[in-house]
């Protein structure tokens, strides 16, 4: 991805995610706490030590041995008690916030549907409810707690290193935390950007293409298309080990390099200590005592040096759902409009595009009313199916007017608009549930007698029975269960059990048997006295049940006149 495309900075994303926390905010203020005093015990243990040993090199200290291997122990048991308040906050908080962040996406994806997840692949979706999500539970329990820890802890090091011991080795303890901690990491981040962008990149396009194989096997088996397929699965493959490879040398790196930085500053920390002992300028035993706690306080600071490369992939993932999160829908729902009982529709001067350069629809003139079969035709890519969609509001028309007894649709309330509209499209989503369940999703409270009777008229009742739990079968994952004719009929099904007055039947008959498929059209006549329904196919036979026809050719619609 080009640095370009990168629409937000790494702190613009941090303070983004952080701002995310909200009431959480006070249980991560305990997290680091506990977990500074918990780092700070756990130096305690080697720093009363070196207090003993500086006590029988002469140094004055006023606590006695006792006290000192008292408060030694003490120490290592409160480190454990302390570490463990930590990450169970830590945790805590970053299930929570997953947990909230699932939520928004799938809200986020409600209010986008259908118009902008038409353009989405599904593969790229489900990477960000999957690893992007748990690649930012890093961040939250293993990021912002570490950063803090790291800055309580080194000034208090400072400070204790300058009173207790000298104020020259406090110095040089400063400079190399700053070097470690923030010098080091800003170079490293730079590098990894990139690095860590392009990965996230190529796995979510590598599991997009992944998903789709899996979910084609059928039709690629039955071209014969495996090798093509195994060819292109392995050549993204090798091209996301390739940028992973690259991700993985640049964090080995500048571990090695903040590795390097921590050795020369307690290097210099020691070398500078010897000098002033040498120089009188410091007693033997508070050098070692000074030089000791430095030794043993890079802990945090090595954290944060490591972050770059998690921060790299943690960046790029919350940038993702920092995007759609921030996305606007093409059509907002409206709440405060108006609300209509279906009786006719009109449609006058409609135009549409998907973009500034190619109009779709130009200048539509349709009516409809109860009691009439609308049929559709014409070529495949002609705006049939757009058409339709623009009159659920799936997209935000451009021009004219769409009314429902002379209200545009712009004006009434979304919710209101669908119930007194279905539409049936080319392909039927069923629900790893069973039939029943499938078909109660238009209307949760339908009796049994209602259910069957709808699907009586989509010609899929006697199939159901035949089945081994008739209408309590799953339908099994993805609906692969069922053929492309069943799951269609089924969604007709859904249609007539809704109840909608206006209904948008998008090729209902196109993966059905001559046989259903005249069932389907006998029930659909029979339903036309309460209703208006719309209806777009290439079959002959499909149209002859139409009372009017329009004919849709170069993005312009005309009635047929016999």
């Amino acid at each position: 991805m080009n640095k370009k495309k990168i629409r937000r900075s790494g702190a613009k994303i941090m303070a983004s995610l952080i701002l995310l926390l909200g009431s959480l905010a006070y249980v991560m203020i305990l997290a680091v706490i506990n977990g500074s005093l918990g780092f700070l015990c756990a130096m305690g243990v080697t720093v009363f030590g070196v207090i003993g040993i500086a006590k029988a090199l002469g140094e004055t200290i006023v606590l006695s041995y006792a006290w000192i291997i008292s408060l030694a122990l003490g120490c290592g048991l409160l480190r454990g008690l302390l570490r463990y308040i930590e990450q169970y906050t830590n945790h805590y908080i970053a299930f929570k916030l997953l947990a909230v962040l699932r939520d928004k996406i799938f809200g986020a994806l409600r209010t986008l549907c259908p118009a902008k997840l038409e353009s989405k692949q599904k593969g790229s979706i489900i990477a960000m409810m999957t690893s992007d999500i748990e690649t930012l539970e890093v961040f939250y329990a293993h990021t912002i707690s570490p950063i803090c820890i790291a800055v309580i802890v080194s000034i208090s090091v400072v400070l204790a290193v300058g009173f207790i011991s000298n104020w020259y080795l406090a110095l040089v303890a400063f400079v190399g935390y700053l070097m470690v901690g923030v010098v080091v990491p800003l170079i490293s981040s730079k590098r990894l950007k990139e690095s860590g962008v392009k990965y996230r990149k190529e796995f979510a396009s590598f599991n997009a293409y992944f998903l789709d194989s899996i979910k084609g096997i059928k039709d690629i088996v039955l071209n014969n298309a495996g090798h093509d397929r195994k060819k292109e699965v392995n050549s993204r493959s090798e091209q996301l080990l390739k940028e992973t490879k690259k991700m993985k040398h640049n964090i080995t790196l500048f571990s090695a390099l903040t590795e390097l930085t921590i050795t020369l500053f307690i290097i210099a920390t020691l070398l500078i200590g010897i000098v002033l002992v040498h120089k009188e300028l410091l007693s033997l035993g508070r050098m070692i005592i000074g030089v000791v706690i430095v030794f043993g306080s890079f802990g945090p600071v090595i954290a944060i040096s490591a972050l770059p490369g998690n921060l790299s992939q943690t960046f790029a993932s919350g940038d993702r759902v920092l995007n759609l999160l921030a996305e606007s829908p093409v059509v907002k729902e409206i709440k405060d409009g108006k609300n209509v009982n279906y009786e006719n529709l009109t449609v006058s001067n409609l135009t549409f595009s998907y973009n500034e350069d190619t109009e779709v629809l130009k200048d539509i003139q349709m009516h409809a009313a109860k009691g009439e079969i609308i049929g559709i035709v014409g070529q495949s890519g002609c705006g049939k199916s757009t058409f339709l969609k623009l009159l659920l509001r799936f997209w935000q028309k451009n021009g004219g007017e769409i009314l429902i007894n002379g209200t545009d649709i712009d004006e009434i309330n979304t919710e209101n608009l669908l119930e007194n509209v279905t539409m049936v499209s080319q392909s039927t989503y069923l629900f790893d549930e069973t039939i029943e369940e499938n078909l109660r999703m238009a209307n949760p409270n339908a009796s049994k007698e209602e259910l069957e009777n709808a699907c009586r008229m989509a010609s899929i009742h006697e199939f159901i029975l035949t089945l081994p739990k008739g209408y309590q079968t799953r339908v099994g994952a993805l609906g692969d269960n069922l053929s492309a004719g069943e799951k269609q009929r089924i969604g007709l099904a859904r249609a007539f059990l809704k109840g909608s007055e206006l209904i948008l039947l998008d090729e209902p008959t196109s993966n059905v048997d001559s046989i259903n498929e005249g069932i389907i059209l006998k029930a659909l006549k029979e339903q036309k006295n309460k209703k208006s329904i719309i209806l777009v196919s290439h079959r002959e036979s499909t149209m002859a049940i139409a009372d009017r026809i329009y004919k849709m050719e170069n993005g312009f619609m005309m009635e047929v006149k016999e």
